[in-house]
């Protein structure tokens, strides 16, 4: 890691003693397992195996099992004994683990699948009814709004063969001309299964594995990342206040309809992906973790330190090997149980700092210095090493907004082990320029500059908008081009200059974020066809309502809205992505940046991309450099008018290049429209 980047000479020996850190934790967790160090990581990440319900067959009976070191006395209680709160009583066994055992021979026709139960735990707080912490299934009353954990014991789901890697192993796709690799790159369909329906109401795995699974592969995406799995009492939170992290969103329907939904996108090749929330959990005391055996750090550190208060929420304690064990157990929990194939980690920057990211990270000191959280930091590390041992095709994506170094570079090179970062300051760029830049200022060298700033060895995720973008307060970028245009002026055949200019800039501004942003590209669900307005979670401000918690779909359905040239367009931006290579390509090449036209020409592959940012300036016979001599044709435009555009240039059109005055550049010439890109490629034959 340091041996590739000169900056961090300076900071070698921190780097090291992280990657010890590391290691020497790791042994030591691996050890506890087999008591010589001969473990896993993947054998000590095993608790949802032990806590919570387990079946004891040669006992014939239920274990249940709960870690609570620093409680005074535990019952287990209730629908199954008439919830009476001290009937049952747990006894303290090693490591402050409490265990009752519950024989078939007591309980076979009153433990029954969907029971519903809580324990009853004395501690330093007094008395609470609490849901367990590896508690895999949370429903709540429609009468009372209480949270009440559920024994959950179905018929095995059935996978039918469903495999253990992810679709995106195998390399190159069939149609890629590129070469690619190890792993296919990722076009990743960002989405909400409560929100995925237009219906206004919670959408169900099972409508989301109906209805917007074939969407997402009709769109040639391959990955589809989940937001909000597991359960959260408070819908308005996007899923980020988690408050049990063994159970699925019950809002959206059981574990094993989830499952299916799973299966069926394996089933169609779609990997699916989990945003990961283990930067902190919710401060209820009814639902989460916080207080569980009585005392303020069971999952957290004491007092001011435990909590985020930017988040308004708790957070772990890294260090604590009861904490390391529940969180990485967690992790293994989902690729093992629901077979998802990776994760996206949220909010690693509030992880890694003590000061959560609320800084300029202005000098390297920043990332090496006091308010480093190395426990966390640490934490990361072994999570990734825990996902590619036990899953070695899953993949990993770090949300940091800070640009720690080494957060995507592999372990063993002394990074963090994490697959992708996301390019966080990509969508943060588009907004400012919509916002605050004239489209006659646009600086070309400011566009390319954003999008190329990276690291050769980080893969990035590059993104114009996701749903951080869009959520109340804010404006998607289509919302944001055309405002109050989109309630009366999107039908097809009616100008309005405001509609024309956000339609051409809405395509250029996702073009140029795949084409030359990353090696990975991701999209909101509904992002893609320009969906209008915001995000908004029905609560008291809003009279409760889910006007906008929904996706219209019909917008992009109807043929006489201009919804569905945008879906068009990117449709084919996907799959020219795809069969090309883009994406595997690192970087792409710059050929030519001319302010005064505010024009920009790169290729990258076998694509030579040409953006005219200007509103005005269209050019005849504009010169742009090619990476060598041949003959050129024009792939696609997003003048077309299948997406929406005047048409103005002539896709299959023919272009030779001719050579300097030196020989030692080659060009073309081209009609270079303003507000248009044009995609370009070399013919071998």
């Amino acid at each position: 890691m340091v041996a590739a980047d000169e900056w961090l000479r300076p900071v070698e020996k921190e780097v090291e003693r992280r990657y010890e850190r590391y290691r020497e934790r790791l042994k030591a967790l691996a050890g506890e397992v087999s008591g010589e160090g001969g473990g896993t990581l993947s054998d000590f990440a095993n608790g949802y195996r032990w806590f919570g319900f387990q079946r004891d067959n040669a006992l014939e009976g239920w274990w249940f099992r709960e870690w609570l070191p620093e409680a005074k006395d535990v019952f287990l209680f209730g629908d199954f004994n008439g919830w009476q709160r001290t009937e049952l009583r747990l006894e303290r066994g090693q490591g402050g683990v409490w265990s009752v055992f519950l024989p078939d021979a007591m309980y076979a026709d009153r433990l029954v699948h969907g029971s519903l139960y809580k324990i009853h735990v004395h501690g330093a707080n007094g008395w609470h009814d609490r849901i367990p912490a590896w508690a895999r299934r949370v429903v709540q009353d429609d009468a009372t709004k209480d949270y009440t954990a559920q024994f959950w014991a179905p018929t095995p789901f059935d996978w039918g063969g469903d495999g253990e890697k992810t679709p995106l192993l195998g390399g190159v796709p069939p149609s890629a001309e590129g070469g690619c690799g190890e792993k296919t790159p990722l076009l990743i369909y960002e989405a909400h299964v409560g929100m995925a329906q237009e219906k206004q109401g919670v959408g169900t795995y099972t409508e989301f594995a109906e209805k917007i699974l074939p969407r997402i592969a009709a769109e040639g995406y391959n990955t589809v990342q989940l937001m909000a799995v597991a359960e959260h009492p408070y819908y308005g939170s996007f899923g980020y206040h988690v408050a049990n992290f063994f159970a699925v969103s019950s809002r959206c329907g059981t574990p094993e309809e989830l499952k299916a939904l799973i299966k069926r996108a394996h089933e169609m090749g779609i990997a699916v992906v989990m945003d990961l929330v283990h930067a902190h959990y919710v401060k209820n005391l009814n639902e989460g973790l916080v207080e569980l055996d009585g005392s303020d750090h069971l999952y957290s550190k004491p007092g001011p330190e435990g909590y985020q208060p930017h988040w308004d929420s708790m957070l772990f304690d890294y260090g604590k090997d009861g904490v390391t064990h529940f969180l990485l157990s967690n992790v293994k929990f989902w690729l093992d149980e629901f077979h998802f194939d990776g994760f996206r980690f949220d909010g690693v920057t509030s992880m890694i700092y003590n000061h959560h990211g609320y800084t300029e990270f202005d000098s390297r000191d920043k990332f090496f210095g006091p308010d480093v959280n190395d426990d966390a930091l640490t934490y990361l590390t072994l999570a990734n090493h825990l996902v590619h041992e036990f899953r070695p095709g899953a993949v990993t994506i770090a949300e940091d907004v800070s640009g720690m170094p080494g957060m995507a570079l592999p372990i063993e090179d002394g990074g963090v082990g994490f697959d992708y970062r996301l390019g966080m300051a990509i969508p943060d760029f588009w907004i400012k320029m919509l916002k605050e830049v004239p489209d006659e200022q646009w600086n070309v060298w400011d566009i390319w500059n954003i999008m190329t700033d990276r690291l050769p060895a980080v893969k990035t995720v590059a993104y114009a908008e996701s749903h951080d973008q869009a959520l109340v307060g804010d404006k998607t970028i289509a919302f944001r081009l055309m405002d109050a245009a989109m309630y009366d002026s999107m039908e097809v055949g009616k100008p309005n200059i405001v509609v024309e200019r956000g339609v051409a800039l809405h395509k250029m501004i996702r073009l140029v974020t795949i084409a030359a942003g990353g090696n990975a590209y991701l999209n909101f669900m509904g992002n893609e066809f320009g969906h209008p307005e915001w995000i908004d979670f029905p609560r008291e401000g809003n009279g409760w309502s889910y006007a906008y918690a929904r996706r219209q779909w019909s917008l992009a359905d109807n043929p006489l809205l201009r919804y569905w040239q945008l879906l068009a367009f990117d449709e084919a931006m996907i799959e020219a992505v795809k069969k090309h290579g883009v994406l595997c390509e690192n970087y792409p090449w710059r050929l030519q940046m001319d302010q005064g036209a505010q024009t920009m020409a790169f290729h990258r592959g076998r694509l030579v991309f040409v953006f005219n940012w200007s509103p005005v300036g269209s050019l005849a016979d504009y010169i742009v450099e090619v990476p060598e001599a041949g003959k050129y044709e024009l792939l696609m435009s997003t003048d077309e008018e299948r997406f929406g555009g005047q048409g103005r240039v002539k896709v299959g059109g023919e272009h030779f290049s001719f050579p300097s005055p030196d020989g030692s550049k080659y060009y073309m010439q081209i009609y270079n429209v303003s507000r248009v890109a044009s995609v370009f490629i070399k013919k071998t034959k």
